[in-house]
């Protein structure tokens, strides 16, 4: 066997041998005639072969994960009225995922002010309607009593207020209270316990509203399955019987509602989406109804689209909140946050929601919209802004038929255009982004002052005077507020400064721009030296506050809102001081600087020098560049002053990006004095007078407060 192996093997190798040689003479000829062929024509390619029998098909790969619904980015106000999270919201994104949760206190309805502040009702205990100062800045926090403010008590008949809407053309928190079977009406800036402004009997026991600032419509949520509909609302008079009644119903004309008690309104659609709950013991019996033509809909109306049954896991929809055309639904029995989207087209019946996000008993939800995103006027950055008129407290020396007015003239200061009656006698007035006037008042009598908040007197209330059922005070032995007068808003970072001038405690005072009542300041801001402010601004970009002081300087402190939420509370001692000077000389005496505007565009500060408040003709205005950082003695790049300029007691003046508004109280006018940047100075005329009333204060109105 072993031989034969090893014969087997030697006739391999030759074999191998073989056909070595035979390949190789081969390939020589092939080469040979390759070559010899390079010269003719290439011979044609051979017929295709069979194609071969295909291979059998790969197993498949695993699924992969369902994406998020592609929803635009955007944050909501999720209320919560859970056993163990009632008094809370959260803070959510649009996939309803929480990003903080913050103690309100409140359980109810949710909506937002223009200013970025919420507003809930609250029915756990006595009904109330708390507002809670730019909440979405505050994290994981608490209501804070003197940073935020709440309507409550016997004298504002509120039982059991569920849905409420802010409207902010009219300044006006409209309430839904359920077991008071009304409507209730409060300025947005009431607060305490106050009478309302206005209450509107309804059919039923209501749960939920919504109102058309544009059209002045309110739409009313009834838990009898109705919608009633008030025509002119507003300006009827808060009117006390509905125009209309709209009945969600089916083709057949049959009432498909049972209790209502979601409601929101597309304007651009005129498009209304109610929610109706069914029995609130039943998890399965919700709905959502769409209904078009809203503002015409009257009586049994058919609706476009209905949703409901197991799929849709509607069972108690207490509130929707529609951002396009995407409804969100508080899914109360359900524990969720349901998204539907494209609401508005689409088939009824069954449908199942395009998102669902588990949540503890969501009571209300809504868009956190920010109506307002300019500056406040006092911070503008726009050159040659467009006005709506210009703002003017009068505060004579002897109580008199201007005592408290604060007065619109138009902007090129030849008309009046409205007044409104603070009911005090005011120093100063400033304005907030919502067109709410911040007034600062003093009593001789008593030696407290205070500041009076009033809604929407930039642009609406004509004739009228200071009411608590839409307006509200800061005052009392705790605010520390004795002698006010300039003062400033920095509307986004929710903060009122108050330059306090008595002589024993002089500074600045620093509020909540929503605080209310006898609370206490913030922070205080002391100058060196015992100095007196007369006028403050704030600047936000900047967090800096340039004050005004009655010695002839301007004190600068630095890192204001940072400090205070540091924990500071006391900053004494300005970082900086700024003595105006001219040629390197500070102005000779009297020098009492009253008027301050500081312009971020420029990194220039305008201000105005009374000089002897008894002389009516030593009044000076100045231009300071590079005014952040100046200090000490300071060069001034324009000086306004002598005969022909009418300069005795300039007291206040406001910058609107090119012109200088000036409150000049002694010869009693108003002035403008054009492109004040680039004044020449010296002894020159305003280039618009206005004769007016013992003028304290001007403020800028900018046009778009009407918007």
């Amino acid at each position: 066997m072993k031989a034969f192996k090893n014969n087997l093997a030697v006739e391999q190798i030759d074999t191998q041998s073989k056909l070595m040689k035979l390949t190789f003479s081969a390939l020589a000829l092939a080469v040979t005639i390759g070559i010899a062929g390079c010269s003719g024509d290439d011979g044609k390619d051979g017929a295709a072969g069979q194609q071969g029998v295909a291979g059998q098909d790969g197993s498949d790969g695993m699924d992969g994960q369902n994406g998020a619904p592609g929803f635009a980015a955007a944050t909501f106000i999720l209320a919560n009225n859970g056993a163990d999270n009632a008094g809370t919201v959260n803070l959510i994104d649009q996939n309803a995922a929480k990003l903080s949760t913050f103690n309100s206190g409140a359980n109810e309805g949710v909506a937002f002010d223009s200013l970025g502040n919420l507003v809930q009702a609250a029915d756990s205990a006595n009904g109330s309607l708390s507002t809670v100062c730019q909440v979405l800045s505050r994290g994981d926090g608490s209501y804070n009593s003197s940073i935020d403010r709440m309507i409550s008590g016997t004298n504002t008949t509120l039982v059991n207020p569920k849905g409420i809407h802010v409207s902010h053309k009219h300044g006006l928190v409209l309430i839904a209270d359920f077991n008071a079977m009304q409507v209730t009406v409060f300025g947005k800036e009431a607060a305490g316990d106050v009478t309302p402004l206005a209450t509107t009997t309804t059919a039923a026991k209501p749960w939920d509203l919504t109102y058309d600032d544009d059209n002045d419509r309110l739409y009313v949520a009834l838990t009898n399955g109705d919608v009633a509909v008030y025509d002119n609302y507003v300006s009827g008079g808060f009117v006390a019987t509905p125009a209309r009644t709209i009945t969600p119903s089916d083709d057949s004309g049959a009432k498909v509602s049972v209790n209502i008690h979601g409601i929101a309104l597309d304007m651009q659609t005129n498009t209304l989406v109610l929610s109706d709950v069914g029995s609130a013991s039943d998890a399965t019996d919700g709905a959502i109804f769409v209904i078009s033509d809203a503002s015409q809909a009257s009586g049994m109306v058919t609706v476009d689209r209905h949703i409901a049954g197991p799929m849709s896991m509607l069972g108690n929809p207490v509130d929707i909140s529609l951002t396009g055309s995407d409804l969100r639904v508080a899914e109360k029995s359900n524990d969720a946050v349901l998204v539907f989207s494209n609401i508005f087209a689409g088939p009824s019946g069954d449908i199942s929601p395009d998102l669902v996000t588990a949540t503890t008993k969501p009571e209300s939800i809504t868009e956190t919209i920010m109506h307002n995103d300019m500056q406040d006027s006092s911070d503008s950055i726009m050159v040659n802004m467009p006005l709506l008129g210009v703002a003017v407290s009068s505060n004579p020396g002897a109580v008199g038929p201007t005592t408290g007015q604060i007065s619109r003239l138009n902007a090129p200061l030849t008309a009046e255009l409205a007044t409104y009656n603070a009911s005090q006698t005011i120093e100063s007035v400033a304005f907030d982004k919502s067109g709410t006037s911040y007034a600062t008042f003093d009593n001789a009598s008593t030696s407290i002052g205070g500041v009076a908040i009033s809604t929407k007197v930039a642009t609406s209330r004509d004739g009228e005077s200071f009411s608590m059922a839409q307006d509200r005070l800061i005052t009392g032995a705790n605010t520390g507020i004795i002698s006010p007068k300039g003062l400033d808003v920095a509307s986004d970072a929710g903060m009122l400064f108050v330059a306090e001038f008595n002589p024993t405690t002089p500074g600045v005072l620093i509020f909540s721009s929503c605080a209310t009542g006898d609370v206490s300041p913030l922070m205080t801001l002391t100058p060196s030296a015992s100095a007196r402010p007369w006028d403050v601004d704030y600047d936000p970009a900047t967090d800096k506050a340039f004050v005004a002081l009655t010695n002839g300087t301007v004190a600068i402190f630095d890192e204001v809102k940072s400090k205070w939420l540091a924990g500071m509370t006391t900053i004494s001692g300005e970082d900086r001081l700024i003595t105006p000077a001219s040629g390197g000389t500070a102005f000779a005496a009297p020098t009492n600087i009253h008027g301050i505007d500081y312009d971020p565009t420029s990194d220039s500060l305008i201000i105005s020098d009374v000089g002897s408040a008894a002389d009516a003709t030593d009044g000076k205005i100045y231009v300071i560049n590079n005014a952040s950082m100046a200090s000490g003695l300071t060069n001034v790049s324009v000086n306004i002053a002598g005969p022909a300029s009418q300069l005795g007691n300039p007291v206040d003046i406001m910058y609107t990006g090119s012109h200088l508004y000036v409150a000049e109280k002694s010869n009693g006018l108003v002035m403008r004095f054009d492109n004040i940047l680039n004044s020449p100075g010296g002894d020159i005329a305003a280039d618009v007078s206005y004769s007016f009333t013992a003028p304290e204060s001007v403020a800028i109105l900018p046009a778009w407060l009407n918007h």
